[in-house]
Parts: C-alpha cells; sequence; structure tokens
C-alpha cells in the first residue's frame, strides 16, 4: 500500500520479481515495513519499495568482492546501510531483467540454508 510519501511499487514489476523468485525452494513474498519482500526462512532475498523521491529500489544480498564492484559501477547500483553485503539498484524502464535475475538468484544462494541453495542450479559459463 502506497502512503502518502512512497508509491507502491508498479504491478507488472512485481509480478516480474515474484516469477524470478518462484523458481527458487521456499522463497515467500510478504509485506514489508515499506514495499515488499521476498524471504527463504527468515532470512531476506530482495526488498522492493518506492522511494520519497518517487524513484523505485531492489536492495539483495550479494558476495562482498560483487557488493565492491557495483557499488563503484555507480548508477543504477548503489550502497547501503543495512549491511556489509547489501546492494540496491534503481528499477525504471531500463531495468537489465535477466542480470537482475541473475543477482536475485545469488541473493537467494546466499541467504538460503544449504540443503535449499543446492538445488539452485549453478550458472554455466559464458557461451
Amino acid at each position: 500500500m502506497a502512503t502518502a510519501d512512497r508509491p507502491d511499487v508498479p504491478a507488472e514489476w512485481l509480478d516480474r520479481l515474484d516469477r524470478i523468485m518462484a523458481g527458487l525452494p521456499r522463497a515467500h513474498l510478504e509485506s514489508a515495513w515499506v514495499g515488499m519482500r521476498w524471504r527463504v526462512g527468515g532470512a531476506t532475498i530482495a526488498h522492493v519499495f518506492g522511494g520519497e523521491d518517487g524513484l523505485f529500489r531492489i536492495t539483495f544480498r550479494a558476495e562482498p568482492e560483487e557488493v565492491y564492484a557495483l557499488e563503484h559501477m555507480g548508477p543504477p547500483y548503489f550502497r547501503t546501510d543495512w549491511g556489509l553485503n547489501v546492494v540496491g539498484m534503481l528499477l525504471d524502464e531500463g531495468t537489465d531483467w535477466d542480470e537482475l535475475a541473475e543477482m536475485l538468484t545469488d541473493s537467494y544462494r546466499i541467504q538460503a540454508p544449504a540443503r535449499l541453495a543446492e538445488q539452485v542450479p549453478q550458472p554455466g559459463p559464458p557461451g
């Protein structure tokens, strides 16, 4: 639900994100303090929300070297203060959904119990 200062994430984007997460064992969608989040057990995989500035963001977990790389790439990526391995991405009409799907799958592997993470295939080498 939108508040006066935070817009709702477009339903189309939530649907796209939910389709990505549907392939991850025991990942589930729930309301967050603002926006929506996907969790596995008690661990957050990703959190999507509209900001007070009208922009939309998604945050997720990444390995430390990837956080560092994304942080230094600049927009659409940004570093958060929510943990050492939490990074964010601005969502807009130009979002690369394939790249985001890979990053969310990696976030799942970081957050999920090992027995669940092992069920998600690792990406193969570039073709």
